[in-house]
């Protein structure tokens, strides 16, 4: 049973009127973590406005590939292939979401990776705000040693049973997200929502090469997400990043050359961690992050010049998991 460390319910009148009316917790399990990679398992846990579970649903997808990483998620091609492809389970799973604040560990991750998956379907899920679990644990100071999901629900009591299955990894979450939210409540806390912007065009040809046109409907790296200003880092800027220290929020972190997991991505995972993202290398950037540390790309070269620190994406990826709360 889960052992509630919460503060007691605010009452009705106490609880925050702005406030969403109710959530689709939501795991993936996906064959990787590129743009190109596909959905092949998903679960949706409904909850009413204060977290109360209302149903759930699962559901695996065939990604008409070779499904990934067997040895994480158990999901064999033999399992998958019976499965239905996603627009057969499209309009169920848009269903699930409608008129809902998507939760999930990692948000925006799950975001993109449904977003893809209905443009690919030629069509947009019913989604129009997030709230990334991390993000609310740090809102809410908890003590936890990282924000893995099984450190979130050893903290709340939860019983993880199948680590990497969507169905349990989204029971998990709605069982750790109840207190989470109830303590928000009592405390007045601002949830941390984010809006979510569908694609509108999608193809999983590669990009044209330089001189080539694309064709009608082709990729475009920089068209398949409509570009917007990000908001300004609210926290100011500690410094550098010291190895073998954590980064802090407000730290600004730039990025040069490609990576495996697309930019836009990163750029938001980085945002919502509270880091500031720079969209050039100056002496006051923090960090900068390539898989190609000896090109000559313009801010690789700056970074030499400075003496900016420099990591590659899969080093990031393991300091995103634990970034300090910006001095008070």
């Amino acid at each position: 049973m889960l052992e509630d460390r919460t503060t007691a319910p605010p009452s009705a009148t106490a609880w925050p009127s702005a406030y969403p009316q109710g959530y689709a917790v939501v795991d993936v399990e996906t064959t990787g973590l590129a743009r190109d990679d596909r959905i092949i398992s998903a679960a949706v846990y409904r909850l009413d406005a204060r977290g109360e579970v209302e149903d759930h649903w699962y559901t695996l997808v065939n990604p008409q590939r070779d499904p990934g990483p067997v040895w994480i998620h158990g999901l064999t091609t033999d399992v998958l292939g019976g499965a239905p492809l996603f627009p057969d389970v499209a309009e169920e799973f848009a269903a699930r979401l409608d008129g809902r604040v998507l939760v999930a560990h990692n948000a925006v991750f799950d975001w993109q990776m449904i977003a893809r998956e209905y443009a690919r379907a030629k069509r947009e899920a019913p989604v129009r705000q997030r709230l990334c679990t991390i993000a609310l644990s740090k809102e809410l100071g908890l003590p936890l040693p990282n924000h893995k999901l099984e450190s979130l629900a050893a903290h709340f009591g939860v019983v993880q049973e199948r680590a990497h299955h969507a169905l349990d990894d989204a029971r998990v979450l709605a069982e750790a997200f109840r207190p989470s939210l109830l303590a928000a409540a009592a405390g007045g806390v601002r949830l941390p929502l984010h809006e979510c912007r569908p694609l509108t065009e999608w193809s999983d040809r590669p990009a044209p090469r330089i001189g080539q046109q694309a064709g009608y409907g082709g990729y475009r790296q920089t068209s398949w997400r409509p570009s917007r200003k990000r908001p300004a880092c609210p926290y100011p800027n500690p410094g550098r990043y010291e190895e073998g220290k954590c980064l802090k929020q407000g730290m600004r972190v730039a990025f040069s050359g490609d990576t495996s997991v697309e930019r836009d991505l990163l750029e938001d995972r980085a945002t919502e961690a509270g880091l500031h993202v720079a969209t050039s290398l100056s002496r006051l950037t923090s960090l900068l992050v390539t898989n190609d540390p000896d090109s000559g790309t313009s801010k690789v070269v700056k970074a030499r010049q400075y003496g900016t620190p420099v990591v590659d994406e899969a080093a990031f990826g393991q300091l995103l998991a634990d970034v300090e709360p910006a001095d008070g």
